[in-house]
């Protein structure tokens, strides 16, 4: 059962990702107007699905699914202080949907770095 809840959210959480590169590569009005409230428009919009269409695409490869949620992870912590100090909870009448989604991918990353918790190797100093 637990293989099949890790496949769920592995596959959930870049289908999430995924689907908002066509917001942020075709300049939907909504994406122009979060990138621009930032000040980093239209750079930090192409940035940010640059590295969101890397982390689906890593989420998606078994070897590196923990470096994906690792990227997933650190770019949903820049898109809930986004809202948090910037935008709001609200943006353009979304009910909060965006930072809804938000808190969902940084969730479903931490659970996904905890399931792969045995793959992430770290460098020893130590010779």
């Amino acid at each position: 059962m637990e293989k099949y809840i890790f496949q769920i959210v592995r596959v959930g959480t870049a289908i999430i990702l995924f689907q908002t590169l066509f917001f942020k590569f075709s300049g939907a009005e909504e994406s122009v107007m979060i990138f621009s409230t930032l000040g980093i428009e239209p750079w930090g919009r192409y940035v940010t699905g640059i590295i969101e269409l890397i982390a689906s695409i890593f989420l998606m490869v078994p070897r590196l699914t923990w470096l994906g949620a690792a990227i997933t992870f650190l770019a949903m912590i820049g898109a809930i202080l986004s809202h948090v100090l910037f935008l709001g909870i609200v943006v353009q009448n979304d009910s909060g949907l965006l930072f809804g989604l938000a808190l969902s991918v940084i969730f479903s990353s931490s659970y996904l770095l905890y399931h792969e918790r045995k793959m992430i190797k770290i460098p020893s100093l130590k010779n």
